[in-house]
């Protein structure tokens, strides 16, 4: 019976190309591995009080203030999202809102020195992490990696649907 089931889904699924087979196997290990590199991201964060997503919205303010909307574009999230991360962050004291010369109502968000030390700390145990993992898988692969992840993300964005 579930061989004859499989041979109807495939009449009526059709089949894939190699191609395709290989990129339905690569975003099943992308999904994977993003999903253990945010339980590592929250496991780092975590002894400063934070997640992987407050540590993202931080690190997106380390070098300016930025709007809230602007970090949600670069981070691939909804501006609702970073909106209540922020948030959140500015009622703990690791960051504030402040003018914004360019727009009226949307103010940037700034790091503040408890956020400076509070993002600093993150990064120097993501720094031992990655350290550990760059040298148990090699540079020259990981580059390799990020390039095809690169180019993946590009053919992506240039496929996503319209909105």
């Amino acid at each position: 019976m579930a061989s004859n089931l499989e041979s109807r889904q495939h009449a009526v699924n059709g089949r894939r190309t190699p191609a395709g087979d290989a990129a339905s196997v690569f975003a099943v290990h992308a999904l994977r591995v993003g999903a253990m590199l945010t339980a590592a991201g929250d496991a780092l964060a975590r002894p400063m009080g934070q997640s992987t997503a407050r540590w993202q919205v931080l690190a997106a303010v380390q070098d300016a203030p930025a709007p809230v909307a602007g970090i949600a574009r670069r981070l691939g999230l909804a501006r609702q999202s970073v909106q209540r991360v922020a948030d959140l962050l500015v009622a703990e004291g690791l960051a504030s809102y402040v003018a914004n010369p360019a727009h009226q109502r949307a103010k940037l968000l700034r790091l503040r020195a408890a956020g400076r030390t509070t993002l600093d700390a993150i990064q120097a145990a993501q720094r031992e992490w990655a350290d550990a993992l760059g040298a148990e898988i090699g540079e020259p692969e990981l580059r390799r990696a990020a390039r095809v992840l690169a180019r993946v993300a590009a053919a992506l964005e240039a496929r996503a649907p319209a909105e």
